[in-house]
């Protein structure tokens, strides 16, 4: 049975030590493989993206102040991490409610709406969902789409993309974190099986009532 628990013991090491070696390596690659491809599209903050200077233009487009405004700062820096880019998509939000006039995507109608059209019929954010009351593409011939409404699905999108890297890099952090964990872990099972506590429990109190 003691024989039994110590290549148990021996066994449980390893296995942590690897996962822990693995988690570390797995974490490490994918926090480069966030940044690789943040590089790659060049993105950079523009010299608005800083807390006082997007104050300046929410008040000026007249937006709301219960909205909440970024406190990060990535004016004229370039995305390559997880914190720039959430930071970054969170002044893109900003900008995209300045160029709607506040109004987010469900406030806004499908379509242009023609001039004098029923106030029953508008959007509260512009535009209509009546396609009797919408302006004609005159290319298509189709009802013309909401230009300020389509906005949002560009914002909605790109935000979308530079939040998901911030959450691969967190979680690439915490894979790190949690391999230190596994790895400590096994060592301290190595520990235990090469001083014989797994062979003999009673030896260890022995060690320490001698000391």
């Amino acid at each position: 049975m003691k024989k039994a628990l110590e290549v148990g013991g021996v066994v449980a090491s390893v296995v942590l030590i690897a996962f822990g070696v693995a988690a570390i390596v797995m974490g490490i690659n994918g926090k480069d493989t966030v940044s690789t491809e943040l590089d790659r599209q060049n993105i950079v903050g523009s010299p608005d993206m800083t807390p006082s200077s997007i104050a300046e233009e929410a008040k000026q487009a007249g937006l709301s102040s219960d909205i909440d405004l970024p406190s990060c700062d990535v004016a004229e820096k370039t995305v390559d991490d997880g914190e720039t880019a959430r930071c970054f998509a969170s002044y893109m939000q900003i900008h995209a409610l300045e160029a709607t006039g506040g109004y987010t995507y469900s406030e806004m109608g499908r379509f242009e709406a023609k001039p004098n059209t029923p106030k029953s019929e508008l959007a509260d954010g512009g535009g209509t969902e009546n396609e009797e009351f919408a302006a004609v593409d005159p290319e298509s011939g189709e009802p013309a789409e909401n230009g300020a409404r389509n906005i949002w699905v560009t914002e909605t999108a790109l935000a979308t993309a530079l939040n998901a890297s911030y959450m691969a890099d967190r979680l690439s952090i915490f894979g790190v974190v949690i391999g230190i964990a596994l790895l400590l872990t096994g060592i301290g099972f190595a520990v235990l099986v090469a001083t014989g506590a797994v062979r003999d429990p009673h030896s260890m109190l022995k060690i320490g009532r001698r000391e």
